[in-house]
């Protein structure tokens, strides 16, 4: 499966501080809402180019329907992906790599296997690793696999809203597959209380991208609604996430860095496309020639 964010409803228009009451603990729902930023093309401008300079290897393990475009996206930017997605090596590859993704998208009792034993594996070497949960919610077994990872400590959460409210607890909040039902302000609280809560960074994909630590929020305005219109680009992204967390010791800025450096890439090459088809391949060729200029002129 891959995960397709839903255009929002909204208009891209700036929002205002998101109203959280308070609480006397001051933690989980109702706590005191953190500050919301805009996110830094300086800082996207950074990452990439440490991507460049240093090619990191991604582990990904993701799904059957977005491997090849995964791929591709992360050699346009300059790092090396590989796919190691079996139970008798995952773990020794997670070892040497330097950033691990975990993509629920087509999951097999095998690759559960295998994605415990690389999830494991990294922790113990102290790589990065980053946790797409493709449609969870709409489907018990891999929600349930879900909940299980969280306690092994991804860097980054990254999933539509609907697959956010999910992972925070909302029993009410399924996708349609892999798709959301949710915009991603609607989840943006849960996503928030999800960071706290498991002392990790929260990405949520859409019409804007919001990425939280808990204890601020960075908002991403670029992008085109064409990014829905090509599958694995949302998972895509969380392999690109991958990649920056390999560079950039802050995951909250390399999710950030990731989610600008993409959706700008997508702006450049909507311009350069009659259609999906075309979109898909103009997307790679913008990522690969992506630079400092675009950057700054498109989210600075």
């Amino acid at each position: 499966m891959a995960a397709a964010p839903l255009p929002e409803p909204e208009s891209r228009e700036m929002g205002g501080e998101h109203a959280v009451s308070q609480r006397p603990d001051g933690t989980g729902r109702g706590a005191l809402a953190p500050p919301r930023v805009r996110a830094s093309a300086d800082d996207a401008i950074r990452v990439l180019d440490e991507l460049r300079r240093r090619g990191p290897l991604v582990h990904c393990m993701t799904n059957i329907v977005v491997a090849g475009f995964t791929a591709n996206v992360l050699l346009a930017v300059g790092a090396s992906p590989a796919m190691v997605e079996n139970s008798e090596e995952s773990a020794e590859f997670a070892q040497v790599a330097d950033a691990v993704l975990v993509n629920l998208g087509t999951l097999s009792p095998d690759k559960v296997t295998a994605m415990r034993a690389a999830v494991a594996a990294a922790a113990r070497a102290g790589t990065p690793w980053v946790l797409d949960p493709v449609a969870v919610g709409a489907l018990a077994y891999r929600t349930r696999f879900a909940t299980e990872l969280l306690a092994s400590g991804p860097a980054v959460i990254r999933g539509n809203p609907s697959e956010i409210l999910s992972l925070a607890g909302v029993t009410d909040s399924a996708g349609r597959g892999v798709d959301s039902t949710s915009g991603s302000r609607d989840a943006l609280e849960r996503a928030i209380e999800l960071a706290r809560r498991q002392g990790t960074t929260v990405a949520v994909s859409g019409a804007i991208d919001y990425i939280t630590d808990g204890a601020v929020v960075l908002d991403v305005r670029t992008g085109h609604e064409m990014m829905t219109r090509v599958t694995g680009v949302g998972c895509a992204l969380g392999a690109l996430v991958s990649a920056c967390c390999a560079v950039e010791r802050s995951p909250l800025l390399a999710a950030s860095a990731a989610t600008t450096i993409l959706t700008v890439a997508a702006e450049v090459a909507v311009k350069r496309s009659e259609g999906p088809g075309s979109f898909a391949v103009s997307l790679l060729d913008a990522l690969y020639r992506l630079d400092s200029a675009a950057l700054r002129t498109h989210a600075g």
